[in-house]
């Protein structure tokens, strides 16, 4: 098998000449037949490890709801094989370079291989939206903001360059908005003990909308979040708000308890590194990726496929305890699973006249989802700096397939941070559509009222 194919029909329909115009309707008529409603190769894999795709396993099992805690509906899969440091050689066509790099030095790091199952779909009004954006979505003049779309649908089913995959990862449907409390995990050298960031956060998002209204209608936003620290107890009560725009940076404000006062964040973007994360995160790395493209030539490769987290009931298991998930080098190996998986491949460039402190990016959209679930992060030299993944798994309340959690691994000093995880947390998808989120708690004049009391 040839590491990138190239030639699958979803490229070929897109037309990698293409600068940001939206598909003819000629192109479209793809999406439903060989296409998936979103773009993805409905076909199964030439040697069958990918089955076809028929829909996605949407309905919950039997009893379950939501609120309560997530069953694995695939515990039952047989591990096929495993992938370590012994072996890594023999599987490099379905790896990325950041994941050999892991496998082969970190301590004890392997992926255990499950059989795939193609399990994502979507409600039907997001596949009208999406057939909407087909033809009606673009870029803007400048190659990288985004100018037209609908609501509650997918932009670019058909992309025609990177920057327009990339709006398809930035506006992946996960609903109208949640409230979650969840804990970041920074690893420590040695002992490997750890005292976690625990967070609560509110997040409202514009793409959630099925109703397929215009993006710019929204304010012009992609999506906000408030955040409010719960512990540790030095930095209980800190409070960020984070307003992510379409088409311009980011506007965030921060509330700190010993200071009572709101101030606002004239850097919370690019590669700043976000306060309070030990250095192990820039601004645009959250989560996974976030904040305008602006600094970067974004080139659409191809298909790869490739063995990625999926399906990660297991790993992202609320009733588990943080010291049972994560260890001094990596999460625990035997609680992620992996699949193979036919993914988008972009590799990001800085442009010339600008500066970042990850000159190149190579990133992995999972096909079925336009979710980012690895990318490689490159250092001056060429080399490997940061590796991330996600760890997507099916909201069936929404019905949507989604990720909270992500890991970056630091080569260069040797640790992992992992954010955003929900084990002792809890997390309610249905919190925006059920009138549960108080848009006022997004307004900096709120943050100093929550200060002041």
């Amino acid at each position: 098998m040839n590491r990138l194919t190239r030639g699958c029909a979803a490229l070929a329909l897109a037309g990698l000449a293409g600068t940001g115009y939206a598909a003819s309707d000629a192109q479209a008529q793809a999406l439903g037949k060989e296409l998936t409603p979103v773009g993805a190769e409905r076909a199964a894999s030439k040697d069958g490890a990918i089955p076809a795709w028929s829909g996605g396993d949407m309905k919950p099992p039997a009893g379950w709801k939501p609120g309560q805690a997530r069953p694995d509906p695939y515990a039952a899969d047989k591990l096929l094989f495993s992938i370590d440091a012994g072996n890594a050689e023999k599987y490099r066509d379905r790896l990325s370079e950041g994941q050999l790099a892991l496998l082969k030095t970190v301590k004890g790091y392997r992926m255990d291989i499950y059989p795939t199952r193609r399990s994502c779909g979507y409600p039907e009004a997001l596949y009208e939206n999406t057939r909407k954006n087909a033809t009606g979505a673009k870029l803007a003049a400048n190659g990288h903001d985004l100018d037209k779309a609908v609501t509650g649908g997918i932009p670019f089913p058909i992309p025609a360059n990177g920057a327009e995959a990339m709006w398809n990862h930035k506006l992946r449907w996960v609903g109208e908005g949640r409230i979650e409390r969840y804990s970041t995990v920074f690893s420590q050298p040695g002992d490997g003990r750890f005292v976690p960031l625990v967070q609560d956060q509110l997040t409202e998002t514009a793409n959630g909308n099925l109703a397929g209204k215009p993006m710019q209608a929204a304010d012009g936003l992609e999506y906000r979040l408030v955040n409010e620290v719960v512990t540790p107890a030095a930095r209980t009560g800190e409070i960020i708000l984070i307003h992510y725009s379409l088409n311009k940076d980011n506007d965030a404000w921060l509330y700190f308890p010993g200071q009572r006062r709101v101030r606002r964040a004239p850097t919370f973007s690019y590669d700043n590194p976000v306060p309070g994360y030990e250095n192990l995160l820039a601004v645009d790395q959250y989560p996974m990726f976030g904040g305008r493209l602006d600094r970067y030539d974004w080139k659409l490769v191809g298909k790869q496929e490739m063995f990625i987290p999926y399906n990660t009931f297991r790993f992202n298991d609320q009733s588990k305890k943080l010291a049972e998930v994560f260890g001094p080098e990596s999460p625990r190996r035997e609680l992620i699973r992996y699949e193979a998986h036919r993914v988008w491949k972009i590799e990001a460039s800085v442009k010339q006249g600008q500066r970042h402190q990850f000159p190149r990016r190579v990133i992995y959209l999972d096909e079925d989802t336009w979710m980012m679930v690895a990318a490689d992060l490159y250092d001056a030299q060429g080399k490997v700096w940061r590796v991330q993944e996600s760890y997507p798994y099916t909201a069936w309340e929404l019905p949507a397939c989604v990720y909270q959690g992500y890991t970056v691994y630091d080569l260069n000093v040797g640790r992992y941070m992992a954010d955003n995880m929900p084990q002792e947390g809890k997390t309610d998808w249905l919190a925006g559509r059920e009138g549960r989120i108080d848009a006022n708690k997004f307004n900096p004049d709120e943050l100093r009222r929550a200060g002041s009391r």
